[in-house]
């Protein structure tokens, strides 16, 4: 390392600057690179990457640029040492390189073909992962000149999504470390950046109980199933650490990234649960794990539930509500892999009910007033919808039918200092698991029990002994009267978990809630006729609603409770106008969008209208909100294109494709096709669903950033662009009497004010037909009004259709 270093070292003097003696021989676990602003004679980048145990060093005049066309020089200059990326300061002036010494970027960065090789060619492949420079890169070694000694290079960017129209650098003018200006540095002034009050925290922790608390001061949320992490941010880092204390940064680095780019520089504590969801939302362990072997997931979700310091202060001692207000206004704009924890006030036993019947693992219970006391105090308590727990692996069988492996795993728990055996676990156990475990339980072998006492071989199977120092999450049916457990099932390893923590969880009694799917389906019954959804009560019942078949409000109520799961996401916190038949279709219904009487979920907000007055509108915020207008009779819901937080952004265009009476379907379904492909040439993801009526509806989720006035005259400009290209087929003129034969492009409905039916909603019509999400290869086989209530049970138990509806990226500028 001596050779590699000497002429860095040879061209300082130690004694006189403060940059780093080139020692290090130890190279970073994963690859480092750091980009240092550089006041010097002249004013310049210094470009370094980690490679071989050394920084290689580019200086960039100009420094990077993100616009494809700029071609950057960079002056190949001695390598550095490793702990070089770390200087900020001044060397004097008189030394080599005297001047002011900024961090200016920093991060890893992963070679894209073999690096050593294409060193030597001089053209080097390269993505970085920065919090200022990201993506692909490139240099490329220029041909020297005749009597030049110079090692010029070329410094590119490569496209791929990155890219910008300006170089990307200009506006970035301080420390990433340190957050001082270049000015600030040379004068000697300290770091600019908060700090937080605290360095480490216990985790509150939440107690097993059995039953759900009915009064109305405690939150409840779902019980995530993953990693519980606690995030420290400050300045340009962020520390990810488990409950136990381990560092998980670098595994979930992607998080930690889009923590840093949130956070812009100011300091907090969040604590949340870090999770892989599936396809239907939910949270998945088994997902997590084989994340945790190979990081490639797109639904890797850290879902935080507290904030416990911000900008300096400790809000520990704060009340827990009041804290989770603070967190949801911060987490409005937050990136699509950080989700904030919702909660319902109250309606503990209804939360439970529906958890159980979404398959969720549980539900947690907080006190709303309480403070972060880092404890298990009974403040926090959980829930579970099924049995499962972790337990200590403290050895494995192997039965005499195979000849290797694992058969199951002995699983233990500690009483004070002592691992107690409570029985095994062997299914749950594939074959890729079993070489995972066989493979760590090598290095761990003892030659006794860690148990006392130990439990006793069984016949023909041979029992090999562990040292107690791997954690097992197991899923298991219950306690047998000798605390042993019943048909336990192996979910995977939890390294986040600390083996003598590990004890049994024990709720004040050991009988769960007694809340099944099927009494979630039955409603409780009150004196008379009336009933209780949802914690609504339910007026007559028995009222036709639909007639040809007979479809009663009951029926109409238990449909909006079953598919609350699926549509609230599309139809909750957002502005409303409903369509209610207070006596069935038969008898007169209306349009409404200004609220009456309050009712359980639903909440009254005062808006500007377009001509500027106050006007009272509203919306729900969850399923209670969904039975009272039902139980009020109303049948469709129709949504803004907007969320309440972010109403002047629009975030959803819906066009509905309108045909002219008596047009052939094949039509109608080649209209769809056309708008489609307009779209995709736009590179514009768009979704489809039936409208439950004479048409579908094609619909685009946009992150909300553009105005209405942008986001009205696109969709108009989309269907001008139809009626222009095939004006025999379409037309985007609202008038009856030029849509004869035609398809009209219903572009109007994208405008502020204007409302759509929102996906799930039954249609108030002959059938009660329900405008359904569909998928793509769907269109050809299901007609707009295809889908009938019972067609809508059915579907939400497969796959969504629009499962990546709202992760989806698209900008309309």
């Amino acid at each position: 390392m001596a050779t590699k270093l000497e002429e860095y070292n040879r061209k300082r003097n130690f004694d006189k600057t403060e940059e780093p003696v080139g020692t290090s021989e130890n190279p970073e676990k994963h690859l480092k690179f750091v980009v240092q602003h550089h006041m010097a004679r002249r004013d310049h980048f210094d470009f370094r990457l980690e490679w071989d145990g050394a920084l290689l060093s580019w200086a960039v005049p100009k420094g990077p640029s993100y616009h494809l066309r700029d071609k950057r020089l960079a002056v190949k200059v001695e390598d550095h040492p490793l702990e070089y990326r770390n200087f900020e300061g001044l060397i004097p002036k008189g030394e080599y390189g005297g001047g002011t010494v900024m961090i200016w970027d920093e991060g890893t960065w992963q070679p894209q073909t073999d690096a050593a090789e294409g060193l030597s060619k001089g053209s080097l492949k390269f993505i970085l992962n920065g919090k200022r420079l990201k993506g692909k890169w490139a240099l490329v070694r220029m041909k020297a000149k005749a009597g030049e000694d110079r090692d010029n290079w070329l410094l590119l960017k490569e496209k791929d999504g990155y890219e910008k129209s300006a170089d990307g650098i200009s506006e970035f003018n301080t420390s990433i470390r340190t957050g001082r200006t270049m000015e600030e540095i040379e004068k000697g002034e300290g770091e600019k950046f908060v700090h937080n009050p605290f360095k480490k925290v216990d985790a509150q922790l939440a107690k097993l109980v059995s039953t759900v608390p009915e009064d109305e001061d405690w939150l409840f949320e779902v019980k995530y199933d993953g990693y519980r992490i606690l995030a420290f941010l400050e300045g340009s880092s962020a520390l990810l650490q488990t409950r136990n204390g381990n560092d998980y940064t670098d595994r979930f680095q992607d998080v930690a990234d889009s923590l840093i780019d949130w956070a812009a520089g100011r300091a907090m504590v969040l604590d949340g649960e870090m999770t892989v969801t599936d396809e239907n939302g939910k949270t998945d362990f088994q997902a997590l794990q084989n994340f945790m072997r190979n990081p490639k997931s797109k639904n890797l979700t850290y879902i935080i539930f507290d904030l416990l310091a911000l900008d300096g202060t400790d809000l520990r001692n704060h009340p827990l509500i009041e804290r989770k207000e603070k967190l949801e206004a911060l987490m409005r704009n937050s990136p699509k892999n950080l989700h904030y924890s919702q909660h319902v006030k109250g309606n503990g036993k209804a939360s439970f009910a529906a958890a159980s019947q979404a398959d969720l693992e549980g539900i947690v219970g907080k006190k709303a007033d309480s403070v972060y006391s880092g404890t298990r105090n009974g403040d926090w308590i959980k829930l579970k919808c099924d049995k499962r727990q972790e337990f200590v692996i403290g050895g494995y069988t192997l039965s005499d039918k195979k000849a290797s492996g694992v058969s199951s795993l002995l699983l233990g728990v500690y009483e004070e200092e002592k691992l107690v055996y409570v029985g095994r676990a062997g299914t749950g156990l594939s074959a890729r698991r079993v070489e995972e475990l066989a493979n760590k339980f090598k290095s761990i072998e003892a030659e006794s029990s860690p148990f006392n006492p130990a439990p006793q071989a069984r016949t023909h199977e041979k029992i090999t002994w562990i040292e107690p120092q791997l954690v097992a999450e197991i899923k298991f049916a219950q306690w047998t009267e000798e605390n042993l457990l019943r048909q336990a099932s192996f979910k995977g390893l939890r390294t986040d978990k600390t083996p003598k923590d590990v004890r049994k969880e024990k709720a004040d009694n050991e009988t769960q809630p007694q809340v099944s799917a099927e009494d979630v389906e039955k409603p409780m019954e009150t004196p008379g006729k009336d009933l209780i959804i949802e914690g609504v009560k339910i007026t007559h019942p028995d009222k036709i609603m639909f007639d040809d078949p007979d479809i009663i409000k009951a029926d109409v109520i238990r449909y909006y409770q079953k598919i609350a799961v699926r549509m609230l996401p599309y139809v909750s916190h957002r502005i409303l106008s409903i369509v209610r038949c207070p006596k069935g279709i038969s008898e007169t219904c209306f349009f409404k969008k200004h609220p009456g009487p309050g009712s359980k979920g639903i909440v009254t907000v005062s808006i500007p209208a377009n001509d500027g007055e106050m006007e009272e509108y509203f919306y729900i915020e969850n399923v209670s909100g969904l039975i009272s207008e039902a139980q009020m009779g109303t049948l469709e819901f129709h949504t803004w294109g907007s969320n309440v937080e972010n109403l002047e952004k629009p975030d959803v265009m819906v066009f509905d494709l309108d045909p002219d009476e008596g047009m052939d379907l094949a039509t109608i379904r080649q209209g769809v096709k056309d708008l489609k492909s307009i779209l995709s040439e736009l590179s514009i993801k768009s979704y489809l669903k039936t409208s439950g009526g004479k048409g579908y509806h094609v619909v685009v989720p946009f992150k909300p950033a553009a105005s209405w006035d942008v986001f009205h005259d696109f969709a108009k400009r989309v269907a001008e662009v139809m009626e222009q290209k095939w004006p025999d087929r379409y037309t985007s003129n609202i008038r009856k009497e030029k849509r004869k034969n035609k398809i009209f492009i219903d572009w109007i409905r994208n405008g502020r004010g204007a409302t759509s039916v929102s996906p799930y909603s039954i249609r108030a019509r002959k059938g009660a037909r329900v405008s359904m999400p569909i998928a793509w290869d769907e269109l050809d086989t299901v007609a707009p009004d295809g889908i009938s209530m019972a067609d809508a049970f059915l579907r939400i138990s497969k796959d969504d259709p629009w499962k990546d509806f709202f992760q989806n990226n698209q900008i309309l500028k």
